[in-house]
């Protein structure tokens, strides 16, 4: 049965509600679902039928094909002026002595350990320091460029940018014009947790605004790049709230087309502030994937972060909707590890990432941090391997 006959077979289901019905031929014919209509699927829309729809419309658009990317993570700093409630990454700056700050040598130093690997991108995020301004930011750009010019440079979330501009008196504009200019190729999708005030200014109330992690974005659009987007579900919030975040990134897609991936980040309750709250089943964790496919129609990837929400969810989540399950990594990252991550050196060799993906039944295509393809797995078989028995994740109906 293939995709189109699968959610044809929730149609011709009579127990199904109205709304569930007019939502899945929605689905069928490619229409935008609404506000009110996504608050509905999450109160009321079952794994299974979930998972029909987001599968359908993943294969709509990527078919079989899975991506990831080589990359590394550039971390400058895990201290910072901001007291985020959810992060156990951090350390404030009276912690410092549980935190590290690397000098711009440092950096590039580690830049340079992969100068014989065949990655094609550094991810590079961190705490914010006032040491760390726009100057700084443009001069390690400029350098990680002029050093290797095929390396991708993403870097910084809005939050550091906010940050940067507001202590060098330039408004966005201005800010992500010279950011360019250094070398800056692409945003990460990190700092936008949850747009709305009323949970915002409950778990990181001092740092910048939904609004201003928008406006960022937009600016950054509005140079013909190319950013990602993030969603921290799974604590405090409500699930008004989380359709409430999607709308608001959809909205600006439908302005700017500048996003390419929407990720949705599971909160984890280790070594934080919030570790009182209980963590969201693996069932919420794929419910929650399912819908962002179906919601975020202009969004043409949806990524998960293997690292984060462990390998297996990530090979199920390939059936509700991902397409993604983001690059090799290093054991260089420890914001999924210290936040209570499964994975605590999170690092896949290319080999084990592809067969991640093809037993699971799909393909395994490596790409570029713009989505070009690098590889194509389909056919390679690696030395000193057997063949990878392939099977396919049953659709639960």
């Amino acid at each position: 049965m293939n995709t189109t006959e699968q959610v044809e077979k929730i149609l011709a289901d009579t127990s199904l509600s109205t709304e569930l019905q007019n939502i899945a031929k929605k689905v069928l014919n490619k229409e935008r679902i609404t506000f009110d209509e996504g608050v509905y699927l999450y109160e009321h829309a079952e794994l299974g039928y979930l998972g029909v729809l987001a599968n359908f419309i993943r294969e709509e658009k990527h078919g079989d094909k899975t991506y990831f990317n080589r990359n590394f993570h550039l971390e400058p700093t895990n201290l910072c002026v901001y007291d985020c409630k959810f992060c156990s990454y951090s350390r404030l700056i009276k912690q410092k002595e549980e935190g590290w700050a690397l000098t711009m040598e440092q950096m590039l130093d580690i830049v340079k350990k992969y100068d014989d690997e065949p990655v094609t991108e550094v991810h590079i995020v961190g705490g914010v320091l006032p040491q760390y301004d726009v100057a700084f930011y443009s001069a390690l750009f400029t350098a990680i460029r002029e050093h290797r010019p095929d390396l991708h440079v993403k870097a910084l979330t809005p939050v550091e940018y906010h940050y940067i501009f507001k202590k060098a008196k330039i408004d966005y504009a201005t800010g992500m014009k010279l950011m360019k200019e250094a070398g800056l190729q692409s945003i990460p999708g990190g700092g936008a947790e949850i747009f709305h005030p009323e949970v915002r200014e409950q778990i990181a109330k001092d740092k910048c605004t939904g609004e201003q992690w928008l406006a960022i974005h937009e600016e950054w659009h509005k140079l013909g790049m190319r950013s990602n987007a993030t969603m921290l579900y799974g604590h405090i919030e409500k699930y008004w709230h989380r359709v409430d975040h999607m709308e608001k990134l959809r909205d600006l897609q439908d302005r700017t087309g500048g996003f390419q991936t929407f990720i949705p980040l599971k909160f984890r309750n280790q070594n934080n502030q919030m570790s009182n709250v209980a963590e969201s089943s693996v069932i919420e964790d794929l419910r929650n994937y399912a819908i962002a496919r179906i919601y975020m129609d202009n969004f043409d990837h949806i990524k998960a972060y293997w690292a984060m929400i462990s390998r297996e969810t990530a090979q199920l989540s390939l059936n509700y909707g991902v397409d993604d399950i983001d690059g090799t990594l290093d054991d260089t990252t420890k914001i999924y590890s210290m936040a209570g991550a499964e994975e605590q050196t999170p690092a896949m060799s290319t080999r084990e990432l592809v067969n991640l993906i093809k037993q699971v039944g799909r393909k395994a295509i490596e790409r570029d941090t713009l989505y070009n393809v690098v590889t194509d797995f389909e056919n390679v078989v690696f030395e000193e391997e057997k063949k990878p028995q392939y099977y396919k994740l049953p659709v639960v109906n």
